[in-house]
């Protein structure tokens, strides 16, 4: 049976552990791992519009000498002219893994509950984990081992705040997150993630004002108030989320050596100060670039079954 990643929670602890290693090593040795999967077909759809997840999944396949396979909605019949599930069982017979960028998460599970090859959420509606990954590898290029450490979530309790929920209880720190009433992360999602926390020396806590999130953080991540499918409610929403930019005055009352986060595109002016953007706080452009290394260890981990690289050499 095929090995799926649809949440953080499809890798569990020990997982997201030995990804985030796999991470690390591809960066380190860049190019020497060209053949891994030489020869391997890797199907990408983008139900959305991408730059970050296209360019870095292909990037990715093409490090592992993949060949990567680009599938708009318009050269679909995914879900109207023929089933979910059959398509996943053709795109099996093709490929040796497929990406989606989607809206409902639902759809990925379909096609993970049809497919004989490893199903990659490249992002829904309700999660982004590769975003994730690439967050706390990042984390810990800054900060070393989270354990302990306070992480500040300033804005919407989106898909990135759920992933980043999930990530805070297997890798032991604290996640702050700050929204206004009404806006708050999934309670399901929350609980589990404090339940996984209580295990590794995490936790999440929920707060309204983001002076108590970020006093004292070693990372303060924000995203976009509207996120993609919600631009109508953008000018509303900046009425609600009013002082929840982050600007150098909240930046300033952060711990003294924290970093800024963001999993971009940014809007400049609302949730964050082009000051703190182009700032020496901020991490975000390693941010991006190590979308590249935690999808390259995703693809080789769940295409090969080697998750720890002892077949790499």
């Amino acid at each position: 049976m095929a090995e799926h990643f649809l949440t953080l929670d499809s890798l569990g602890r020990e997982g997201v552990r030995e990804i985030l290693d796999l991470s690390h090593r591809f960066k380190r040795e860049p190019g020497r791992h060209r053949d891994a999967l030489a020869g391997g077909r890797v199907g990408m759809i983008f139900d959305k519009p991408s730059t970050r997840t296209r360019v870095s999944l292909e990037d990715a396949a093409w490090a592992l000498g993949m060949l990567p396979i680009v599938l708009r909605p318009d050269e679909l019949q995914l879900g109207h002219g023929e089933t979910v599930a059959d398509t996943a069982r053709v795109l099996s017979r093709y490929l040796s893994a497929l990406t989606i960028r989607t809206f409902a998460q639902a759809r990925v599970e379909e096609l993970a509950a049809n497919s004989s090859i490893p199903i990659i959420n490249a992002l829904t509606d309700e999660h982004h984990p590769c975003q994730a990954l690439a967050d706390a590898m990042t984390l810990e290029e800054a900060l070393g081992d989270l354990r302990g450490r306070r992480v500040a979530f300033v804005g919407d309790g989106n898909n990135v705040a759920h992933s980043l929920i999930q990530a805070a209880g297997y890798l032991g720190f604290t996640l702050l997150i700050a929204t206004p009433e009404g806006y708050r992360p999934d309670p399901a999602i929350v609980a589990a993630g404090r339940t996984h926390g209580e295990a590794n020396g995490g936790g999440i806590e929920l707060v309204t004002d983001p002076a108590d999130a970020v006093r004292g953080a070693d990372a303060v991540y924000t995203d976009v108030w509207a996120s993609m499918g919600k631009e109508a409610e953008r000018e509303e929403r900046r009425r609600i989320f009013a002082g929840y930019t982050v600007d150098e005055a909240m930046m300033a009352s952060a711990g003294p050596r924290a970093i800024f986060l963001h999993c971009l595109p940014a809007h400049r002016g609302d949730e964050v100060t082009d000051a703190v953007m182009d700032g020496t706080q901020s991490r975000v452009w390693d941010q991006a670039e190590n979308r590249v290394y935690t999808e390259q260890a995703l693809l080789y981990a769940l295409i090969s079954g080697d998750h720890r690289g002892e077949r790499l050499g």
